[in-house]
């Protein structure tokens, strides 16, 4: 199981999988091609049905610059190996010099349909089961076992992991106006800022998290510098619920890092098991994932290895067959919205963790298995292709 730094990603929204990869991917064969005239990419299944949404061809152009670059879209074919399918082409002379199929699997990682490009296996424990083991005989928790498999150091990186969350609600609060995209969407943290101060607790508390959790998912959607957690699609629900703790419970930055170091174990457990790609397993593989992530903060309040365990898998059971069906391929519409409830139920799981002993029927790693086994029964119109659900039944500005 590879390193948290993997999973926590800091790059520009707003897809992890459609922008973040693809751009990779181009600069990976523009490196190899530098003496090519132009390239092609030819963008296959998910990436092409939903990619002008997500600005996939815009990062590639960017990437390939100052090459010529011609973007071919194939939406109704899907590659063997995965459903974000690319194949480059570098031209030289009028013809195909050098061919390269890479899929974009989620989270901003690379596969060439057998293992990632990039691989470095940290962790010996892949199921929670082994861990939850491990933490009994050692008397140790969560955070302990990442610091013991990734060095003390890991906690510089998990700090500009922070800052970076942390500016990116910052920014976003600040923000208004439409979104760019076409859906005449308007940006709402700030509103919800706002109003937050004419309440008081629980209504006030629950304002404020859906503000944080706006304020990075609109930063997101605007193309800003985000953090996939575990992707950028979701990547409003782990810093929200972490900053509001941080803010009413006056924790310090360092315990945020160990329960950024938790979260993290929670959401590679996932990826490594099963995947966080929404065009695999649609949206419990991002917002469900990102919910567990968060909901394992109750370590903040002194829960127990099984309590945070609970509290994880409650996150993704109850995100369970989440479809992914962004109106018109933008990460917005329903995403944005549900970065917010997903934050809010994230603080549920943990608080209904807290109250239990930490005992229930369905443990992490069976959860997972579903969680899988769901996203793979689940049909294609509901996995990031914009085919079916919520992307064909809205009546959109200029119908």
């Amino acid at each position: 199981m590879e390193s948290i730094r993997n999973l926590y990603k800091i790059g520009h929204g707003p897809s992890s999988s459609h922008t973040m990869a693809p751009q990779k991917a181009a600069l990976m064969f523009k490196e190899k091609n530098a003496d090519a005239d132009s390239f092609r990419v030819t963008l296959y299944g998910s990436l092409a049905a939903t990619g002008k949404g997500h600005l996939t061809d815009d990062a590639i152009i960017k990437t390939l610059h100052p090459y010529s670059s011609e973007i071919v879209w194939v939406p109704e074919i899907v590659l063997p190996y995965h459903t974000n399918g690319m194949k480059f082409e570098a031209i030289k002379n009028g013809k195909p010099n050098d061919e390269w199929i890479i899929y974009s699997i989620g989270g901003g990682d690379l596969s060439d349909g057998s293992k990632k490009v990039v691989t470095e296996s940290i962790y010996n424990k892949t199921t929670m089961k082994d861990i939850l083991e491990w933490c009994q005989q050692t008397g140790k928790t969560f955070w302990e076992y990442v610091e013991d498999k990734e060095g003390k150091e890991i906690y510089d990186y998990l700090g500009t992991v922070w800052e970076t969350m942390e500016a990116a609600i910052h920014r976003g609060m600040d923000a208004e106006g439409l979104l760019p995209g076409g859906l005449g969407l308007q940006r709402k943290s700030s509103m919800y800022y706002v109003k937050s101060r004419g309440y008081q607790g629980s209504m006030k508390s629950r304002a404020l998290i859906y503000s944080y959790a706006l304020a990075v998912s609109e930063e997101n959607a605007s193309g800003g510098l985000i953090v996939t957690a575990p992707t950028c699609g979701s990547c409003g629900v782990l810093p929200s619920v972490l900053y509001h703790l941080k803010t009413n419970h006056d924790y310090s930055d360092q315990k945020i890092k160990r329960a950024l170091a938790t979260a993290g174990l929670i959401g590679n457990l996932v990826k490594h098991n099963a995947s966080v790609s929404g065009a695999e397993v649609g949206c419990q593989g991002e917002v469900g994932v990102a919910c567990a992530m968060a909901a394992a903060a109750c370590q903040l309040f002194g829960g127990s290895t099984q309590q945070i365990e609970y509290a994880a898998e409650m996150g993704l059971e109850h995100h369970l067959g989440l479809t992914c069906d962004p109106v018109c391929g933008l990460v917005q519409v329903p995403c944005i919205e549900r970065n917010a409830f997903a934050a809010a139920r994230a603080l549920d799981s943990c608080s209904f963790a807290m109250l239990s002993d930490g005992k229930h029927l369905i443990n992490f790693d069976k959860v997972v298995k579903t969680m899988q086994q769901t996203g793979h029964d689940l049909p294609s119109l509901y996995k990031e292709t914009s085919m079916g659900g919520l992307a064909i039944n809205i009546d959109l500005p200029n119908e």
